[in-house]
Parts: C-alpha cells; structure tokens; sequence
C-alpha cells in the first residue's frame, strides 16, 4: 500500500474545464517523485487538488492517503492526516505571527491524533524545536515575531514554508515549484532541509519546471507532465535529458 496514491485522477476548474486528465501515480515514504513540465501543464492544478484546494474540482479518480479514501474531505482534514503542500507564492497573513500560526498548526494536528481532544504542545519543548530548526534553515530568529509572510522576502517565504515542514513533520510533502525566484544560496538551504526531512516517515512529490532543484533533492523517479497527464516516466536521468532538450518530444500528443 503507498503513502500517497493517485487512481485515474481528473480535476477540473469551478467553470467546467479539465486541467488535469486522469492521473495514476503512487508516491511511498523514504521516496521522491518529481513531477516535470512545462508552463500551463497543470502541475499546480494537481498539487492544489491534492491538497484539497475548493477552487479545483475532482471530477473522476480517487486519492489515497495511506489507503484511506480522501478524495472528499477538506483541506484541513487533509493536513491533519499528514498531508502538506509547499506553496509556489506562499500567502501573507498579516495579524498573524510564524510563532502564533505555526503553534495554533501542531496543536491542530495533535488535537486530531488524540480523538478532537486539546493536547497543546508545552510551550518550552515547542521554542526548543522552533529555535533548532530556525537555525538548520538560516531562518534568522526575529522572523518568529513577524506576521506570517507580510513583507518577507522570497528567500524567507520558501524557508519559513520548510519551516513548516519541519516542525509538523507530515506523512507526505508536496512542493509546488519551490525553487521559483530562489538564488542559489536560498535554493540549496531550502532544498537540503527537504532532503533531510524525507525518510521511512515522509516521501515527496516535488512539481518544478527546472532540474536544478533535483542536484538537492534527489529524485527517485521522474514524471513529464505534459497537457494535463504523465507522458513518460523514468528515473533521474529523465531529469538530466528534460533540461537538454525540453519537453518539445511530447508537444502535441493527445489529451
């Protein structure tokens, strides 16, 4: 049975109109799945509709979440079973603190593990994680104190993102082209606590356009995602030959 896994999934726009156009993919712990291709594909349509975006109809098909059915609960539901998606342009929160938001998110997800009862994480053992992986990610300390993403620069975005990550430890990540308008010192801190995280308790799925995010996080298998579905898959030499020669092969196969 794999963490994640996607059954002739199609997702479709709140006008009628198909993005994604039957999807079959399964995604374990320990593995990581990247999904390539080019602009307007639809990759960020497939990962919202993981996440259980309600802008994004699933039309047919089903997801799986360790073999559970939850093609129909909501997005929260969905975080709280241990899935986590990594926005391409994280949203601001102003009001909110990374400190506030990030305690109010374990404590939603320790709530669920202990049956809809409060469980808070104690305070010191939470600033004692904070502060560690604030350090491992080069997240500079007075960033904890600041609104959510409010005037954060895209570095600080993408880290605090991973951030996240970190300190709710989910079942499955999803990153929607988390290496969108990161240097290379930003792309290498972002990616490596990636690779760290990833293990017998976590796999990934990582959605890029680019190779280079793949030189840190290393992919197990690669899938070209062209018009709406895979076209082709392989293992991460797939990867070195997309970024010598693009996805011009697949242009104009069928929908």
């Amino acid at each position: 049975m794999a963490l994640l896994e996607l059954k002739d999934l199609h997702v479709s726009l709140e006008d009628g109109t198909e993005i994604v156009k039957g999807v079959n993919l399964k995604v374990d712990s320990n593995e990581v799945h990247a999904i390539m291709g080019p602009n307007g594909s639809g990759k960020s349509t497939l990962s919202y509709a993981i996440a259980g975006h309600p802008a994004y109809q699933i039309t047919q098909g089903q997801i799986l979440l360790d073999g559970e059915d939850i093609t129909e609960t909501e997005a929260d539901e969905r975080a709280q079973k241990g899935l986590f998606l990594a926005f391409q342009y994280p949203h601001a929160i102003p009001g909110v603190t990374v400190t506030s938001f990030l305690r109010s998110a374990i404590n939603a997800v320790r709530k669920a593990k202990n049956g809809a009862v409060d469980d808070p994480i104690p305070v010191p053992e939470f600033r004692t994680e904070l502060f560690a992986q604030m350090e491992r990610l080069s997240v500079s300390r007075e960033l904890a104190s600041r609104y959510l993403n409010d005037g954060f620069s895209g570095g600080e975005k993408k880290r605090v993102e991973i951030l996240q990550m970190a300190m709710l430890k989910p079942r499955i990540a999803v990153l929607d082209e988390t290496d969108s308008g990161l240097d290379i010192d930003a792309l290498r801190i972002v990616a490596g606590g990636v690779q760290e995280l990833i293990g017998p308790n976590m796999g990934a799925l990582v959605i890029t356009h680019y190779q280079r995010i793949l030189n840190y996080i290393k992919p197990d298998f690669v899938h070209v995602f062209v018009g709406g579905k895979i076209v082709e898959e392989g293992g991460p030499e797939l990867a070195k030959k997309l970024e010598e020669s693009g996805y011009k092969e697949w242009e104009g196969v069928p929908a």
